[in-house]
Order: C-alpha cells, then structure tokens, then sequence
C-alpha cells in the first residue's frame, strides 16, 4: 500500500507542468560619458580649477611702454630718413632736367665762343678805308661772309650785347676806361673798345666798354 502511494506521488511530481521562468528585461543603454570617458562633473570640475589669467605687474608694464616707445622712436627716424631720400632725390631729379634743358638751350655756346674772335677779326677788315677797286671788291665779300656768320649766329640765339648809351650792367659790360663825358649821365657807357656777346640769356663775353664819371 505505501509502495503504490509513493508510486502515485511521484508520477505527479513528473506530470507537474514547468514552471515559465520570468524573462529579464535588457537594461537600456546608458549613455557614454563626454570628455573620453571622465563623467560631466568631473569634466566641470576640472573647467573651474583651471585659475584665472594673472594679471600683468607693474614691472611688466613698465617694459611693455619702453618698447612701445622705442618702437615708435625707431619708426619716427625712418619717416625722417624716408623724407630726407624723398627731398634728395627730388633735388636731383630737378638739378639733372634743369642741365638737359641748359645742355640743349645752349649746345652752340663752345662754338659761339670759338667763333667770337674771327668776328672781331671780320670787324676790324671791315673798318679799312681804300681807293683800290680791288681792295674794296674784297671787303665786300668779306662783309657777305661776315653778314652770312652773324645772321647763322642769330638763329641759335647768339646776339650782340648793346652797349653805347646803356647804363653801366657789371654783368654785361667791363669797363676798362672812366672819363668825363658831355652829353652823359655818370655812370653810362660812352664808347665801346670791343663788342661783346650773349648766348640767349647768358654772357658769352662781356663788352669792353669806356664808361662816363
């Protein structure tokens, strides 16, 4: 009898139907960390201990306006020898036109001069008084050689300078003789010993005059 019992309780206990075991839920992501893995307090921890920026000492300051100054000293002395070169090279620029332009207003000036004496030498045949027919066909062509000479003068600006009954210019005349003169202011040319000449406005030689007292 107690033998089929424990046959009955045991078929029971393997007929019991399992038991369905509660299934787990997944856990929901948890999310990453910022800042490579250090949590966001810490992260803002670190932020606040960082120390404020250090003000500069008076020492500091005191190099920093020396600089400045000698910066702008050193700045002030290129702007002055900038000017200096600027003027400089203005000046030169100036002086070498005003030589061009002198170089070509008075190219015929070396020739002019070497021709002044054979003028002169013109002026005095020409003053020589003759009966000969032949001496005087002479003269004449020397005057149309010496006409021809001045008229080619004229054309590159050389002239003769006025001298008689012009008051005495140092700068146009020599005066080699003083005397009284009726007729004259003092200090007026009353006689000229050798004519002189002028390139356009510059003396080529001066006339050599006799001047009134």
């Amino acid at each position: 009898m107690e033998q089929g019992e424990k046959q009955v309780m045991e078929q029971a206990t393997y007929d019991e139907p399992e038991r369905e075991q509660p299934i787990e839920e997944e856990a929901a992501p948890q999310p990453e960390e910022e800042s490579g893995g250090v949590p966001l307090e810490e992260a803002g921890g670190e932020e606040a201990a960082e120390p404020a920026e250090k003000a500069p000492t008076a020492e500091e300051l005191a190099a920093a306006k020396a600089q400045i100054a000698e910066l702008e000293a050193k700045l002030s002395e290129m702007e002055h020898r900038y000017l200096r070169l600027y003027a400089d090279f203005e000046n030169f620029r100036r002086r070498t036109r005003q030589e061009m332009e002198a170089a070509e207003k008075y190219r015929a000036q070396s020739l002019a001069s070497d021709l002044l004496p054979v003028l002169d030498n013109f002026e005095r045949a020409l003053k020589i008084e003759t009966d000969n027919e032949q001496a005087k066909s002479i003269l004449q062509g020397m005057e149309m050689v010496y006409r021809s000479l001045v008229d080619a003068l004229k054309k590159e600006g050389v002239e003769a300078i006025e001298a008689v009954g012009k008051p005495f210019d140092p700068y146009l005349h020599q005066a080699v003789m003083q005397a009284e003169a009726e007729g004259y202011e003092p200090n007026t040319v009353v006689e000229e010993l050798q004519k002189g000449y002028k390139l356009k406005d510059r003396v080529l030689r001066p006339a050599m005059v006799k001047v009134s007292q």
